[in-house]
């Protein structure tokens, strides 16, 4: 006589009755999420830290009532799916109709899935260094002043401009005249 292995209790009021056994397999879904640099790095940190638990997997996890009793519980590895780009972690300089300087002053980020992947960082929209001379902004604007400073209207030339416009005349009118 064989004797099974079996957390099911007995006694004399079960003779007759038979035990019976049944395997059930369970498709389990576990969803991470990681930052990373790129997804080479994401794939090798979901392997090396992610996962199941495997010694959380016991009788504990199932459902075992009026006489049904747990005798093995295993999770077994099958498959994954490709990871998937979620969103980018940015400078939130939309929520509250903030600058980027401000949003990055604040250190207020948030994860942009609208962003792209291989986006080139906020950072590099913006200067970090020494801020622009007045001078660099008036160029960069089409701004023109005097020598005092005193802004002029659209296509009026400075006093250098002007003076260098002479000198071009005056070169042209020699070289006609064989000078």
């Amino acid at each position: 006589m064989a004797k099974i292995d079996t957390d099911v209790m007995i006694d004399k009021k079960d003779i007759g009755k038979n035990l019976y056994r049944n395997k059930t397999y369970y498709t389990l879904c576990i969803e991470q999420d990681v930052l990373a640099d790129n997804q080479d790095k994401a794939d090798e940190m979901f392997s090396d830290n992610g996962g199941i638990n495997h010694s959380k997997i016991g009788k504990e996890l199932t459902d075992a009532n009026n006489g049904v009793e747990t005798y093995m519980v295993d999770a077994n590895y099958t498959d994954s799916g490709k990871t998937e780009f979620i969103g980018k972690v940015k400078y939130d300089d939309d929520t509250f109709t903030q600058t980027l300087e401000e949003a990055v002053e604040n250190e207020d980020v948030y994860i942009d899935t609208y962003a792209d992947e291989n986006e080139p960082l906020q950072l590099t929209k913006i200067k970090l260094v020494e801020p622009m001379t007045p001078e660099e902004e008036d160029k960069n604007s089409g701004v023109v002043r005097d020598k005092d400073g005193n802004v002029l209207p659209e296509n009026t030339m400075t006093d250098k401009e002007l003076s260098d416009v002479d000198v071009a005349l005056n070169l042209e009118s020699e070289s006609k005249l064989g000078k």
